[in-house]
């Protein structure tokens, strides 16, 4: 054998030795690893490489997700939530119980720990069905929703409000359940088994979103019937109103609309769109109006509800329409944005001071209707207007 050829054999033995050695220490820390002493796979909290005691391991286990929520019931209390404020609250309960019990069969928890779940939670019930209905309150906007009905969108954006509060507080909620009921490190929890994820993982994506898209698919049903019925509705009704702000304004929107073949554009269509808004806001004496007299400070005390917008008429015009040649524009390319504008015009009346001079000018009225008639019977009164104050601050006033 010459010197190159042993050498090529050296060299490829060499090879295999280092294969080998690879091998048997794979197979060593597969075998090695044991149930008193494996990697954390997540933190809540701080953590680290370290020995974990066999109570603190939790082993993720294969479970169904089970809802207990009634989807028609749900989309009806999102509807209104003012309304429906008592089965808001439960709603709210039966959902957040619904993830924290599947997140306890995931991690295998023994009955005595998940029998504790609902105690548990109904420490923190109270304050989150308060800012699970602020957030909705505020997300929502109520009073517009003969134009959602109009535009088939009222079911659908109720879920979207949903999922957007739901999902803010889901997280918090588990990780406080959950680490105040299984031993951890420091809020570290140390897991293994098949499709192992954190808490919040499993509550969010097999839990609320698999709802959720099951709300969405009875919001398209829902609005597509109440849009369908609205144009054989004809309603008729005496409103008793104080209108006192007239807003008018003007918006524009200009929007382009690709489409794309294999991410390249190929064609693209503009839309420009301009809207004028007439909105009245004022006060629905016929929710609430109270005069009572206070003979001892000579004071007619007038108490009106909360300023609202009592109406809003919105006329879009599309200025500019160049189509793409591989374009068309469906119905709801245009509600979408006749939507928008909508939308945005409520949003600025909102941030405005229109209430406050919808209050000024209310007082401004009641002192002139009334106070002419209390002083013929005695001089020394005077009209005082206040108003009765909503549970939310800082809400959109077409809540109710």
């Amino acid at each position: 054998m010459s010197v190159a050829e042993q050498g090529r054999a050296f060299f490829k033995l060499i090879v295999l030795l280092l294969m080998v050695a690879a091998a048997v220490v794979v197979i060593w820390r597969y075998f090695s690893t044991n149930e008193d002493s494996f990697t954390p796979n997540f933190d809540i909290g701080e953590g680290g490489n370290v020995s974990i005691p066999k109570e603190m391991q939790i082993n993720y286990i294969p479970a169904e997700y089970e809802t207990s929520v009634d989807e028609e019931e749900i989309m009806k209390i999102m509807s209104n939530p003012s309304m429906y404020r008592r089965d808001f609250n439960r709603m709210v309960k039966t959902v957040n119980l619904d993830l924290l019990k599947h997140v306890a069969k995931r991690m295998n928890l023994p009955d005595s720990l998940s029998r504790q779940i609902e105690k548990e939670y109904q420490r923190h019930h109270n304050y989150l069905k308060d800012l699970y209905y602020h957030d909705v309150m505020q997300l929502k906007d109520p009073g517009a929703s003969d134009y959602e009905k109009w535009y088939e969108s009222d079911a659908s954006n109720s879920v979207d409000v949903l999922e957007e509060v739901a999902s803010k507080y889901t997280c918090f909620l588990v990780n406080h359940v959950i680490t105040s009921l299984v031993k951890n490190n420091k809020g570290t929890l140390y897991v293994k088994g098949q499709k192992v994820y954190s808490p919040c993982s499993v509550a969010m994506e097999e839990g609320l979103k698999p709802m959720v898209k099951r709300l969405e698919q009875s919001a398209l049903i829902q609005d597509f019937k109440n849009s369908e019925g609205i144009l054989q509705e004809r309603m008729e009704r005496v409103i008793a109103e104080l209108a006192t702000v007239e807003v008018r304004d003007k918006k524009g929107l200009s929007k382009e609309v690709a489409t794309k073949v294999w991410g390249y554009k190929v064609s693209s269509t503009d839309i420009e769109i301009t809207a004028i808004s007439i909105m009245k806001v004022g006060f629905k004496i016929d929710e609430f109006f109270n005069v009572k007299t206070d003979n001892k400070n000579k004071i007619v005390r007038v108490t009106l509800p909360e300023p609202k917008i009592l109406s809003h008429e919105v006329y879009p015009k599309v200025d500019k329409l160049d189509v793409g040649w591989m374009r068309e524009l469906s119905n709801e390319d245009f509600n979408n944005n006749f939507n928008i504008l909508r939308r945005e015009f409520r949003k600025d009346a909102m941030e405005s001071n229109v209430f406050n001079r919808s209050k000024k000018e209310a007082e401004e009225l009641m002192e002139t209707i009334l106070l002419p008639m209390v002083q013929s019977i005695d001089g020394r009164y005077k009209v005082k207007v206040d108003y009765r104050k909503n549970n939310i601050s800082n809400q959109d006033p077409d809540l109710n």
